[in-house]
C-alpha cells in the first residue's frame, strides 16, 4: 500500500505539531519517521492511522483519499511501544483478538483462527509460549506477540509507534534486526516511528528525519547521514564537531570581517559553520600541512573496536572529538598529554544566521 501525505498540518491549541507537512510511501518500504521528541512523528503516524485528523491536508492510501476515514476502516495494525497486552489472555489468546472481534460475516472459523495464530507464533519464534501470560514473558517477547497480534488481521500498513523504546540496548538491536528481516519477507508497507538514530538507520529503506514540525530531509541512511542537508540533520544523526567558522590554515576563522560578503550571500549576519565527525578527524604527531589544527590530547578512551580520543584546542572552545581505529592509534602512539596536528578528511559547512547578531 503506498502512503501520500499531502499538506497536513495540526495544531494542538496555539502549538503547531505538523507544519504543511509533504511525505510519499512507496508500496512496501519500511520508512522510519526519526527526530526529538515533540517533532511531530508521532502525531503523522497517528493521523495515518485514523487516530487523529489533520486540520488542514489529506491522506492517501493506494492512491485513494483516507482522510475522514476511522482506523476500523483502514486496514492498519498498530503496535504500541507498551505493547499494550491483554494481561489476563494467553499468548495464543492476545494474537487471534483482532480476529475474534471482527463482525461474523468477516471473521474466520475457530479452526482457522487457531491455524493462523499457530503460524504467526512461528514467524516470532514464540510458539513454544502460546500457553504463557504477558507477566511470564520478557520485554522483548511481549513486543514479538505485540507485532505477531498486529499482523493477524492482515494490515495493508504496519504503524510502529518507539516500539522498542522500553527495551535495554542488547535487545533493541536484535530486535530491530528480525524486524527488518520479517519485512523483507512480509513485504507489508511500514512506518517506524524512533528517536532512536542507529535503529532508523539500520532498519529502513528511507529516513524521514523531523524537527519541529517539519520534514528535514528524506533519503535512504546513507545520503542521511553522509549527506545532510542542514545542520540539525547533521547534529541529529551521529556525533559530530561544530566549529563556528571556516577551517583555514591552521585557524577557525569566523566573524563577518573575516569572511568576504560574497561567501555568505545577500544577508550580512550569517556566518559559515563547520561540521566534522569524528572518524573523519586525521591525525599526527607533527605538522604536515599548513591547514591543521594545533590540539592537546586530554583524554583517551581505547575500550571497545575503536579509540575515541578528546583534544583541547585554543581555536575551539569547545573539546574536539576525535575517533580512531585501533590499528591507527596504536601507530600514533597517542598518549594523554601529547600535543597532534588536526585536520579533517571531509567536512560540511552550512552558513547559518549569526549569534548575538
Amino acid at each position: 500500500m503506498s502512503i501520500q501525505v499531502d499538506h497536513v498540518t495540526k495544531r494542538f491549541g496555539a502549538f503547531t505539531v505538523l507544519n504543511d507537512v509533504n511525505l510519499h510511501v512507496r508500496e512496501g518500504e519500511l520508512v522510519a519517521l526519526l527526530g526529538p521528541s515533540g517533532c511531530g512523528k508521532t502525531t503523522l503516524l497517528r493521523i495515518l492511522a485514523g487516530l487523529e485528523r489533520p486540520d488542514q491536508g489529506r491522506i492517501f492510501l493506494q492512491g485513494a483519499e483516507v482522510t475522514d476515514q476511522r482506523i476500523s476502516e483502514r486496514r492498519v495494525g498498530f503496535v504500541f511501544q507498551h505493547y499494550a497486552l491483554f494481561r489476563h489472555m494467553t499468548v495464543a489468546d492476545n494474537v487471534a483478538f483482532g480476529l475474534n472481534v471482527l463482525p461474523r460475516a468477516h471473521r474466520p472459523s475457530a479452526t482457522r483462527i487457531q491455524e493462523k495464530v499457530h503460524d504467526l507464533l512461528g514467524l516470532v519464534h514464540l510458539q513454544a509460549m502460546a500457553d504463557r501470560y504477558p507477566s511470564q514473558l520478557s520485554g522483548g517477547q511481549r513486543q514479538r506477540v505485540a507485532l505477531a497480534r498486529a499482523l493477524a488481521v492482515e494490515p495493508k500498513l504496519l504503524l510502529l509507534d518507539e516500539p522498542f523504546g522500553a527495551l535495554d540496548a542488547k535487545v533493541r538491536k536484535e530486535l530491530r534486526r528480525w524486524l527488518r528481516r520479517l519485512h523483507d519477507d512480509l513485504h507489508i508497507t511500514s512506518i517506524l516511528v524512533t528517536h532512536d538514530q542507529e535503529e532508523a538507520l539500520e532498519a529502513a529503506h528511507r529516513v524521514v528525519v523531523m524537527h519541529r514540525g517539519n520534514i528535514e530531509q528524506v533519503g535512504t541512511p546513507d545520503e542521511v547521514y553522509e549527506n545532510p542537508a542542514t545542520p540539525f540533520v547533521y547534529q541529529f544523526l551521529g556525533d559530530v564537531n561544530v566549529f563556528h567558522g571556516r577551517m583555514s590554515q591552521g585557524r577557525i576563522v569566523d566573524g563577518e570581517d573575516r569572511i568576504p560578503s560574497s561567501a555568505v550571500g545577500e544577508s550580512s549576519d550569517e556566518q559559515e559553520v563547520t561540521f566534522v565527525r569524528p572518524h573523519d578527524l586525521e591525525l599526527s604527531p607533527s605538522r604536515t600541512m599548513p591547514a591543521q589544527l594545533e590540539a592537546t590530547v586530554q583524554f583517551v578512551n581505547a575500550a571497545g573496536a575503536r579509540v575515541h580520543l578528546e583534544l583541547e584546542s585554543k581555536e575551539s572552545p569547545e573539546p574536539i572529538a576525535v575517533e580512531l581505529t585501533k590499528e591507527r592509534y596504536r601507530e600514533l602512539k597517542i598518549q594523554q598529554g601529547d600535543v597532534v596536528f588536526v585536520h579533517p578528511k571531509q567536512l560540511h559547512v552550512f552558513k547559518m544566521p549569526g549569534l548575538g547578531q
